[in-house]
């Protein structure tokens, strides 16, 4: 009697991969189109309307890169811990703490020069973030807490801290009841390129995807790392320190999420307010995934994705579409891409049946 028989694949072709995956965006952005025809809009142009929006001009170009910057971080932070086969979903709340920290360091020394506050507000980011992926460490290697539930569950205590603050203690005096901080001195502030929107920031994107690729191609410590998220009994058995390990990605993983939020407070609005919790971090963990946690891909992945962004603005304009949209799209290419992933390790083959 034959049947189907399912097979894992020794070694996944680099062009079978891409297509897999091409394929599975191109599905996700097919349901989104047959989402806006049941709501009556034109599927066609309305898909066709977000991609001019994101890169049809001069403008949404330089917009999807300044909204790429904080996305890249945020994917490097998750794709750290991705690597060990840890699943750290807190990256919003980290990126959170992150702007919080820098915002402290802003606020409490405004007089300082740029050369001494904006090194002072990274360092502030990186420890807060970093801080904030510890929680879920310690409770994992010594409570056997489930990290996806624990940094889930953070990210709405860090939001709500970030609310405390600036609807509290730090809300600016004279911002007519909005809840906000008052505005950074200059030397808070990192400066634009030319006559761009886009930040210096764009240059720590840079340093860390660098350090990210040489970390994991080049040190043993990342080697160790790689080889024990292949096979963590594995590594158990040959006397890794598979706990400092799990420690080790989730704090790294939050300072990079946390030095998204300095340059988004710094450099984008100059100042703390609810608004800057936009859903980056939980797009990171589209992007880390879509790249398959390669450095230069998710550049490319955060681009895209900032784009989306960015396209859908344009769309919610033109054809009255709900917001929510933008994140039922990001949603849907996480779904397939995961779909995605079974092709890349298993095939269909026919066999016989018992």
């Amino acid at each position: 009697m034959f049947g189907l028989m399912i097979k894992r694949r020794q070694v996944p072709g680099r062009w079978s991969t891409c297509l897999v995956f091409s394929g599975a965006v191109l599905l996700s952005l097919g349901i989104g189109a047959l989402l806006l025809a049941l709501q009556g809009k034109p599927p066609l142009s309305g898909m066709l309307l977000i991609f001019k929006g994101a890169f049809g001009s001069a403008w949404a170009l330089e917009d999807c890169l300044v909204k790429a910057v904080p996305i890249f971080l945020c994917s490097l932070g998750v794709a750290v811990a991705f690597r060990l086969q840890v699943w750290n979903i807190g990256a919003e709340g980290q990126f959170a703490l992150g702007a919080v920290g820098a915002t402290g360091v802003a606020l409490c020394f405004p007089g300082y020069p740029k050369g001494v506050l904006l090194p002072g507000m990274l360092a502030a980011a990186l420890l807060a973030g970093g801080a904030w992926g510890l929680i879920p460490g310690l409770l994992k290697i010594g409570l056997r807490a489930n990290e996806i539930i624990v940094t889930l569950m953070l990210n709405y205590i860090g939001i709500l801290f970030l609310d405390f603050l600036v609807y509290g203690p730090w809300k600016d005096p004279v911002s007519y009841g909005f809840p906000m901080t008052r505005e950074f001195t200059p030397g808070a502030v990192v400066g634009m390129i030319g006559g761009t929107r886009i930040n210096w920031g764009i240059l720590l994107c840079v340093a860390f995807g660098i350090m990210f690729w040489v970390f994991f191609r080049f040190s043993r410590f990342g080697y160790e790392l790689k080889a024990a998220g292949e096979n963590p009994r594995a590594a158990r058995y040959a006397g890794l320190p598979f706990g400092r390990l799990i420690v080790f990605v989730l704090v790294a993983g939050g300072g990079l999420a946390g030095t998204a939020g300095f340059l988004e407070v710094s450099a984008n609005l100059n100042r703390l307010q609810p608004s800057i919790v936009v859903g980056y971090g939980y797009t990171a963990i589209v992007v880390a995934w879509l790249a398959r946690l390669n450095p230069l891909a998710i550049a490319v992945a955060s681009y895209l994705l900032a784009g989306l962004r960015v396209g859908v603005e344009l769309i919610q304009l033109d054809l009255q579409v709900p917001a929510a949209f933008g994140g039922i799209l990001e949603g849907l290419i996480l779904l397939t891409i995961l779909a995605a992933g079974f092709f890349h390790q298993y095939r269909i083959a026919p066999g016989s049946a018992p």
